[in-house]
């Protein structure tokens, strides 16, 4: 599959410039990684709605709450460990049970967070901001789907989590494709299983599904860029279709997508279902495609997860 020629960062800071223009209310806040995160545009274009608090994440989440507050809407950025785990109380309180609407970038997530290494590689921050009550989790696929989302994000009452990978994503999707916050997409139709897959995982999903075609498995691909709220009619529409499921997402298979996913199923469409994703691991220094394997996140893993469901089915 072919690669974006714009790191995905790029895409965001254009859209946040975007929004900055058309709405006032607009504004940023730094944890000291505007480099790394790309919003230095945004600075020079606005730098009077641009606030670095420095190493001092817990203090920008209060920060923002203050000033959703006030009426601003304020978007908060920092690697997604410290977007989730190290601001978990302020965003529970000070933004959610307050009911603002502060929107908090998390970058690097999963396994691209390479040589950055374990401290920086958050297999956990799904699962923290999905217990959270009112919080929206999107992971963009590609430069299409966010800027498609993007209106939907700045408009939404509540507060959102931007799992948003940095680099050169994958093209899955069309200019002006459509995307709804909460509404899944059906990538590709099939009969015999279900890969319900996001983020980076939605290539690799479409990969397996061409695997799987060689053994004669028709694979279905959904791509939840949603994963809270989760889109359970598409898929138990499509597990009704096909009667197996296999989920795929860079984040533990606890209360990712992979949880949302066996909760819907196990109680709307029992059906045998494989969760692809990191296992109760911390993360380590490497490279995306090193990590993939080690931690089983190819399409080899997606695939020989849907033969098994696709048995457990048949037997």
């Amino acid at each position: 599959m072919e690669l974006e020629n714009r790191w995905l960062r790029e895409t965001y800071v254009d859209e946040l410039i975007a929004a900055a223009e058309r709405d006032e209310r607009v504004v940023i806040l730094e944890a000291d990684l505007s480099k790394a995160v790309g919003t230095g545009r945004f600075k020079e274009r606005f730098p009077e709605r641009t606030i670095n608090v420095g190493i001092a994440e817990a203090g920008m989440i209060g920060t923002a709450a203050g000033m959703a507050a006030m009426g601003k809407i304020p978007f908060t950025h920092t690697f997604t460990p410290f977007s989730t785990r190290r601001v978990c109380d302020q965003v529970t309180l000070s933004v959610a049970y307050a009911g603002l609407g502060v929107k908090i970038m998390g970058s690097d997530p999963g396994v691209t967070a390479e040589l950055n290494g374990g401290t920086h590689m958050s297999m956990e921050d799904v699962a923290i901001m999905r217990n959270i009550p009112g919080m929206t989790i999107f992971e963009p696929t590609d430069s299409a789907q966010l800027r498609a989302a993007f209106p939907q994000i700045v408009e939404c009452a509540g507060p959102v989590y931007i799992r948003l990978l940095r680099r050169n994503a994958v093209k899955i999707f069309e200019e002006g494709c459509a995307c709804t916050l909460g509404k899944g997409i059906v990538l590709r139709e099939g009969r015999d299983v279900t890969i319900a897959a996001s983020g980076i995982m939605t290539a690799e999903a479409l990969d397996a599904a061409e695997l799987l075609r060689a053994d004669g498995i028709d694979a279905e691909v959904l791509n939840f860029h949603t994963v809270k709220p989760f889109d359970e009619a598409l898929l138990i529409a499509s597990a009704g279709k096909t009667g197996a499921v296999v989920s795929a997402e860079n984040h533990s298979i606890l209360n990712g997508l992979g949880g949302a996913v066996a909760e819907c199923l196990s109680e709307n469409r029992p059906v045998p279902l494989r969760r692809v994703g990191v296992r109760d691991h911390f993360g380590e220094v490497g490279l995306t495609e090193f990590l993939k394997e080690k931690y089983g996140l190819t399409a080899k893993d997606i695939a020989a997860a849907a033969r098994s469901a696709v048995a457990a089915k048949k037997g």
